[in-house]
């Protein structure tokens, strides 16, 4: 876990800004510092793993988000 790293409780997207306030992928204001588990999705069009976590923009995404 990238502990100082906050995670959107609603798309699993990995904050890039410590201090973030929402979610820069879906907008939302539900993030928490309790996750574990992170995958890099570059081109979502192309991954199972994407498909299968709802993924549709780059990026780096928790697997487990509490």
């Amino acid at each position: 876990m990238m502990a100082d790293r906050l995670v959107c409780r609603e798309c699993h997207r990995v904050q890039e800004a410590v201090e973030a306030e929402a979610c820069d992928a879906c907008g939302s204001t539900s993030l928490t510092e309790d996750w574990a588990g992170y995958v890099v999705i570059s081109h979502p069009e192309k991954s199972a793993i994407a498909e299968e976590m709802g993924v549709t923009q780059p990026g780096k995404y928790a697997l487990k988000v509490r």
